[in-house]
């Protein structure tokens, strides 16, 4: 299939439909709202259903229920909207119904900017609404991984039976990049004999529950969403490396970000320094194994965010110590730029970090 030019949010929105998508709930918030728009125009061609809702609190729980019929549903909001969103994602996680939430994230906190950041890592790979749940995040750092990862998130969130989050900014939602809509991976992924679409008149109804007035029964049921998450952890990381054997100085970087930190490297190639990267592509699971590949001669890792720095403490936990980490950081809608982060590159390799 040819390549089309698209904007992000609309090629979300497109990338959604292909992957089966047929009902979307959500509320209008900058910098996402063109993709909302793209759902009201063509989910209705396909046999689909578009509602703006009220709140958000409420799209999510029309969410809830289309995810608990078995349909393949997905909702987008933007930071604060998420926010909105937090108390629905957990009962959905509870519950464990598959659905797809994007969140183009905005400066904060509060309201905030409609700029680009990346402050909501803690919100989106801590769980972020109450109860011990985990959701999977991806992070895509050009627009046909953002399609790519989109029409994968659906089989995953429908595999798994998790709310499965698609995380990008402003300059992912906005920018207009040439995008190809491929067949995604097949899955071998299970019948929905759980959802609520009717007993027919052949079996028992179905009951969808994330409330157990019974400790045990809650007990019960949180460590089998661990042993879940477990699973999760060895078959779902996904990353990008680059020139991790030899390098003198390890970059951390993802989402848009990461695409400044390559020109940032190459830069630095340019005047002899060797540099390598690691990319998380799912912000959870956290990939953890790459920095094992790290080589001894390192002398520091440098993680850059569009934060004061959430996922640094991710990369302190994966480095564990063999390595000194540190942190630039740009937020409210500034973005780093490469020769801020060459010059953080050489302190590191010069001794003098």
């Amino acid at each position: 299939m040819a390549k089309i030019l698209m904007k992000g949010n609309e090629a979300i929105g497109a990338a959604a439909i292909k992957a089966g998508c047929k009902y979307f709930f959500g509320y209008p918030i900058t910098p996402q709202n063109e993709l909302p728009e793209y759902m009201a125009r063509e989910l209705p061609k396909v046999g689909g259903v578009f509602l703006q809702a009220e709140s958000e609190v409420a799209a999510i729980n029309m969410v809830y229920g289309a995810a608990g019929a078995g349909a393949r549903v997905m909702t987008s909001s933007s930071s604060p909207g998420i926010a909105l969103k937090q108390e629905g994602i957990s009962y959905i996680a509870g519950a464990e119904l598959p659905c797809v939430i994007v969140n183009i994230v905005r400066g904060g906190p509060g309201l905030g900017g409609i700029q680009p950041a990346q402050s909501d890592y803690y919100q989106s790979t801590r769980g972020g609404g109450n109860g011990d749940y985990r959701t999977v995040v991806y992070a895509p750092a050009t627009l046909q991984e953002t399609v790519d990862l989109v029409m994968e998130a659906f089989d995953v969130a429908d595999q798994y039976r998790i709310p499965v989050m698609v995380v990008g900014d402003g300059m992912i939602g906005q920018m207009m990049e040439p995008v190809e809509f491929k067949e995604p991976k097949k899955r071998d992924l299970p019948a929905k004999d759980w959802a609520t679409d009717g007993t027919k008149g052949q079996r028992k109804p179905n009951i969808i529950n994330s409330l157990f007035i019974d400790p045990k029964e809650l007990e019960d049921h949180v460590w089998r969403l661990e042993e879940k998450y477990k699973v999760i952890k060895e078959n779902e990381v996904r990353y990008e490396t680059y020139n991790l054997e030899d390098a003198d100085v390890v970059v951390v970087a993802y989402g848009t970000t990461s695409r400044v930190v390559k020109n940032a490297i190459a830069k630095c190639e340019a005047e002899g320094l060797k540099v390598g990267l690691i990319r998380p592509i799912t912000l959870w699971p956290f990939p953890d194994e790459a920095f094992e590949k790290i080589s001894d001669k390192t002398k520091g890792i440098l993680t850059v965010e569009m934060s004061t720095g959430q996922m640094v403490d991710d990369v302190k936990i994966a480095i564990n110590g063999r390595k000194p980490v540190y942190f630039y950081g740009r937020t409210g809608g500034m973005v780093p730029e490469p020769d801020a982060i060459v010059a953080e590159i050489k302190k590191i390799a010069g001794g003098e970090r």
